[in-house]
């Protein structure tokens, strides 16, 4: 490996100044100049995908026991490192923040969301220019940058086409390429979408069988490819930030019809099955104990039978919406490995940016603005029921029970509102690069001779 010639203890990088003669007479046969070279990053850096999934408890994808098929993360782990204690901050914005400067969520002023900042100290949503993000430093590097998916981290009033865009992804965030949305969520099926700076419309309807995580995965894969087919010697940098599994709950019917009846025992007994198979897969210790249910969250048995359906029904949505996310996911990954760029590239699968939401309320909603506004006492059991069926669908805005919420954060107490006891602040995650591997098993070996 050749050393490498560039003073990277300061960004930008300076240039280096070329040696030698400079001569001005173009017959002068001393008239030479090193060629142009492009600034790339040290030999042998690998190419970095990190993948945030959105509103996922610890105990919700199969990878850590849960009842939601993600085989993608499972082929992940199973050539990688599966990690139980990942920490968050049980709330989107400062998770983000957190995860693409390095920084303390409050030292890039990320105290809460973005729509409740005030002029508090590390509350501001207004990041310092001091504390630069991950994606600038790489770039700055040599890397190509590009983000899909949610961004959560602009301050409400810089969020306009008008910007100013320091703070997006694509303005002073350091991604080349930026498409996908600004806020905390978006309508999966007919959603608010950026292209860079510029405000576009979805490619298709739902009609047309649109939906954002696909489109993000589309965008996605192309761009890899192009990339790699334009730079090969360049790195990529991509941050993979789909809007699932957040509220609204929508995917296409027959997703969650893959999960008909498997959650009819309710999220009590859910709960006791998560929390036997973490046991056997190892992701926490053979001599747990579950923590009980608290009585602010209600019993399967105490609900009323004749909405036990619907409620299910939720789960059977929220179990595909996963399903779904993750098949996308695969996508991606399927694609990196059909360039031959699989085995060095080192990807982070974050499950989730903190534990499972419960702002659905005790029944769930067919619309959680009704909730959000003070209008929960709309959704009656009948009415809930009525619309089983549209559930996940575009008429639907939908969100599930508590008692739901309660059973993906499994083993731990709490959900993602209320953050104590790991039930809002830790999230399974999975880290999956061959060659650095191997190198570390090469490095190991010469370390003993």
């Amino acid at each position: 490996m050749s050393p490498d010639r560039h003073a990277r203890n300061m960004l930008p990088i300076p240039d280096r100044p070329v040696p030698g003669l400079t001569t001005y007479d173009a017959k002068d046969p001393d008239t030479s100049f090193p060629p142009i070279e492009p600034l790339l990053p040290p030999e042998g850096a690998p190419n970095v995908l990190v993948i945030l999934l959105d509103d996922v408890g610890f105990g919700a994808s199969s990878t850590f026991g849960g009842p939601c098929q993600t085989p993608t993360a499972e082929r992940l782990a199973g050539g990688g490192l599966r990690f139980n204690r990942f920490h968050t901050t049980a709330l989107c914005a400062p998770t983000r923040q957190a995860l693409l400067t390095g920084r303390n969520h409050h030292s890039v002023g990320m105290g809460s969301i973005t729509e409740t900042a005030t002029s508090a100290p590390g509350n501001s949503s207004l990041r310092p220019n001091t504390k630069a993000p991950l994606a600038m430093t790489l770039k700055l590097n040599g890397y190509s940058t590009a983000q899909f998916g949610k961004c959560h981290e602009v301050p409400v009033w810089q969020a306009s086409p008008m910007g100013p865009f320091d703070a997006w992804p694509s303005g002073g965030g350091g991604f080349e390429t930026f498409y996908g949305f600004i806020g905390g969520e978006n309508n999966q099926w007919d959603p608010a979408l950026y292209d860079g700076t510029t405000p576009v419309e979805p490619p298709a309807t739902p009609e047309q069988g649109y939906h954002l995580t696909e489109d993000l995965a589309d965008r996605a894969v192309g761009w890899i490819r192009q990339q790699k087919a334009l730079m090969p010697d360049r790195p990529f940098f991509v941050y993979f930030a789909p809007g699932a599994t957040h509220a609204p709950r929508h995917v296409p019917k027959e997703w969650a019809d893959k999960y008909r009846g498997q959650f009819d025992d309710g999220w009590d007994a859910q709960r006791e099955q998560t929390f036997a198979r973490q046991k056997e897969l190892g992701v926490i210790p053979a001599e747990a104990q579950l923590t009980p249910r608290h009585d602010e969250i209600p019993a399967w048995d105490d609900m009323p039978a004749e909405l036990r359906p619907v409620l299910a029904r939720q789960m059977e949505v929220y179990a595909g919406f996963l399903e779904h996310t993750d098949h996308h996911v695969g996508r991606l990954i399927d694609a990196i490995e059909e360039i031959g760029a699989l085995d060095n590239t080192l990807i982070y699968y974050i499950v989730g940016d903190n534990g499972a939401s419960a702002e659905g309320t005790l029944n769930g909603a067919f619309n959680e603005m009704a909730s959000f506004n003070g209008m929960a006492a709309l959704e009656t059991p009948e009415f809930l029921l009525s619309k089983m069926d549209e559930l996940g669908s575009p008429s639907s805005y939908n969100h599930y029970a508590v008692g739901w919420a309660w059973a993906m954060d499994t083993p731990f107490q709490w959900t993602k509102q209320v953050a104590s006891h790991w039930g809002g602040t830790r999230n399974g995650t999975i880290v999956h690069w061959p060659d650095g591997s191997r190198r570390r098993r090469a490095c190991a070996r010469s370390s003993h001779t």
